[in-house]
């Protein structure tokens, strides 16, 4: 969840892993295991194929498979280390020439292979890994928290992160695959690439099944499967975007359709190169596990999301994937920034073209907040950082989509969009660096950016500004002169900021060059100036007072999401130092005290809700329906009622809160029983 979306609901994201901050569709973004970060360094082995046969079996919730891996190695290297599915067990790992190899499961189940002959340095090796296995969705997976890969019934789906084949070189590496996939009878697959007509099979229990083939040859990340029983397609336009879900949401096929045609038409004009394959199928997944999945040719969502409006802003993160991440991918983990940053700033402006400037700033804030809330290490050094921490999702994502919003504003919106062209053009079907993409954006600006990626790719921290001005009148009716400076507080900060003047005539933008901790400017303006503003537009990531309640806040919901209560609660207190009013805060802290059962302290904190500032406005409508349900726990009906009527008098219905407060109007609250 993000600063300023509803209470109480904690969904998860990573758009591909990302799945995505800045929502309500947030991810929940489960805290693993810090040494589990060297797992995913750039490897010493490069996987260039795949070719996968798996049959998968929901009603026992079993997949048997066979994996053939051509991949490349230094001639010096005698072990090979290969991340897989913990829950799953190798029966056998054979040679090109079937000899038999010789291999171990590490502590963090990774499979440790011993080679019976020297790697020639280029020269391709197949090793073939014959495995089984059950997968619930309740195993421990690669990822403590996440439920990456569950074969079962209506929806099967292993993801590329699960690890389900041998794997290496996590968003790294890229490699081509064939796969070739059986389920039973009247389940669909989605997976990447040309896909073969359905052959029918009898399965080993005698019943009928099916063999779904798909073989994408290009150098890419076509690692995640979907299986399940799907109506569909829904499509529009040309119909190369068609859409396909469960019994459930079927309802909202045309309209979700309609959206995913959209959103990938108006990226492919944003971005005017095509997506690596003019096709793709948008797909439903269960909730419970990520929010957004991607592969190429895939786009996968939550059923929750499917006919909501946060869904339209997911979907849009998930879709930019498929340029930046299919098409263009970060040679290392420290090059995180550009896809996953991208992939944010892109939703944002699929948001700006469809409801404008204001749309885009308002939901700047939130991303701000989260950019900020983890910034103590580089976004070039984010490969010292556990790739699925809220510290790599929060920095890659968000602090990314802002070094992609302030670049815009620095080089204009032509250079801008040329150098997003140019990247994807030049790099189209391979990996990127943070200086690569850095002498694309400055070739196409013709300016010297050293000092921009300087401070916001390779630095941590943001500046605070504070304006000093005084105004002259000048002579024979000329108007007036501003005089003042620009504060903030790192000594190597180097870049323009907007200054606003509003004056008794009109409202004067100027640029100012900021440069170190003080800044001079001279404006000259016909009407008298009557307020200045620093930044009006949001294109500097900025500390505010403002901003310190917004991160406290963030920090305490990510410390809720993880069981963390005493610890989210110390954040909401210190949101409040900063802001005794914020309304917010207090909502969070009698969200944790009535989970606590401390009911009188939960009560005392909504009503300071209630009396505080009002930020955002739902804190309202909830507080007065939270307030009824401890009325209600407590035996005090009357009392009950009339909090949910003033709830309906707010006439607020974010997130159903009407809904609500209607429904405990006909019958009391009660606690759930653990069986709920």
């Amino acid at each position: 969840m993000r600063f300023g979306q509803r209470p109480g609901v904690f969904p998860a994201f990573f758009g591909g892993l990302a799945m995505v901050l800045g929502l309500a569709w947030t991810a929940a973004v489960p805290l693993a295991a810090p040494a589990r970060a060297q797992e995913f360094q750039q490897p010493a082995l490069h996987i260039t194929n795949y070719v996968i046969n798996a049959v998968l079996d929901p009603s026992a919730h079993r997949i048997s498979a066979t994996a053939q891996v051509t991949f490349t190695a230094p001639p010096n290297l005698d072990v090979v280390t290969f991340g897989f599915h913990p829950a799953l067990k190798i029966t056998n790992i054979t040679d090109a020439s079937g000899n038999q190899l010789n291999g171990e499961r590490t502590a963090d189940g990774s499979v440790r292979v011993i080679s019976n002959k020297p790697f020639v340095e280029g020269q391709p090796v197949t090793w073939t890994f014959t495995y089984e296995g059950i997968l619930t969705g309740d195993e421990a997976g690669p990822v403590p928290g996440l439920k990456l890969a569950a074969i079962q019934d209506p929806i099967t789906y292993l993801l590329y992160p699960a690890r389900w084949f041998p794997m290496t070189g996590y968003m790294t590496d890229r490699f081509s695959a064939e796969m070739h996939i059986t389920v039973p009878q009247g389940m669909r697959v989605f997976a990447s690439g040309a896909q073969g007509t359905p052959k029918s099979v009898t399965l080993s229990d005698g019943k009928p099944g099916e063999e779904w083939s798909f073989a994408w040859s290009k150098p890419d990340f076509p690692g995640t499967v979907i299986a399940g029983r799907f109506v569909g397609p829904f499509s529009v336009g040309a119909g190369n975007v068609k859409v396909y879900l469960t019994v459930q949401h079927q309802a909202s096929g045309n309209q979700l359709a309609q959206t995913a045609n959209d959103e990938f038409n108006f990226f492919t004009g944003l971005f005017g190169v095509e997506a690596p394959s003019v096709r793709l199928n948008v797909v439903e997944i269960p909730n419970g596990t990520l929010s957004s999945v991607w592969a190429p040719e895939l786009a996968a969502i939550p059923g929750a999301y499917v006919d909501n409006a946060s869904g339209t802003r997911l979907l849009a993160n998930t879709m930019v994937r498929q340029w930046w991440g299919c098409l263009v991918s970060p040679r290392t983990l420290n090059d995180a920034w550009i896809t996953n940053g991208m992939a944010r700033y892109g939703e944002l402006m699929y948001l700006e073209q469809k409801s404008g400037a204001s749309a885009l700033k308002n939901a700047l804030v939130d991303v701000e907040a989260s950019a900020l809330a983890y910034d103590t290490i580089p976004l070039s050094s984010m490969s010292r950082v556990d790739p699925f921490s809220p510290q790599f999702q929060s920095m890659t994502l968000d602090k990314g989509g802002m070094v992609f919003h302030m670049l815009r504003g620095v080089i204009g919106d032509k250079a801008f969009f040329a150098t997003l062209k140019e990247v994807l053009t030049k790099y189209g079907g391979k990996s990127i660096t943070n200086d690569e993409f850095e002498k694309v954006a400055e070739e196409q600006s013709q300016q010297e950016l050293l000092p921009f990626f300087s401070q916001w790719v390779n630095g941590t921290g943001a500046p605070q500004f504070t304006d000093k001005w005084s105004v002259y009148r000048l002579g024979n009716n000329q108007g007036f002169r501003t005089i003042g400076s620009i504060d903030q507080n790192l000594d190597l900060f180097n870049m323009p900021v907007q200054l606003q003047i509003e004056t008794n005539g009109q409202t004067v933008t100027r640029k100012v060059d900021v440069v170190g901790d003080r800044s001079h400017f001279v404006i000259d303006t016909f009407g008298e100036p009557r307020t200045i503003t620093l930044d009006p537009n949001d294109w500097v990531l900025k500390f505010t007072p403002d901003m310190h309640v917004r991160i406290a806040i963030l920090k305490g919901q990510y410390m809720v999401e993880q069981g963390n209560l005493v610890g989210a609660l110390d954040e909401y207190q210190q949101a409040l130092k900063y802001n005794p009013e914020s309304s917010l805060a207090n909502y969070r802290i009698g969200e944790v005290l009535f989970t606590q059962h401390n009911y009188q302290a939960s009560v005392n904190a909504f009503r300071a809700a209630l009396r505080g500032d009002d930020i955002p406005p739902w804190t309202q409508v909830w507080s007065h329906i939270e307030i009824g349900k401890i009325f209600d726990i407590t035996g005090q009906r009357d009392r009950a009622v009339n909090e949910y009527r003033l709830a309906l008098q707010t006439n607020d219905n974010t997130q159903g809160a009407l809904n609500e407060a209607r429904e405990y109007l006909q019958k009391p609250y009660k606690l759930p029983t653990s069986s709920d």
